[in-house]
């Protein structure tokens, strides 16, 4: 029953490409986030729009 149990459980590659599946797109994101908010020119920004 104990090697049924241990068959199942993930290896430490499959944890690995779990965690970088969801760190590199949650990475990239965030940088892509801040690089608008410092680079994007005032015109572009949506805080400045007349509302």
């Amino acid at each position: 029953m104990w090697e049924t149990l241990v068959d199942r459980l993930p290896t430490g590659m499959e944890i690995l490409c779990t965690f970088l599946a969801f760190f590199v797109p949650f990475l990239v994101y965030n940088i892509n986030r801040k690089l608008h908010q410092e680079m994007d020119p005032s015109w572009k920004n949506r805080d400045s729009e007349d509302k």
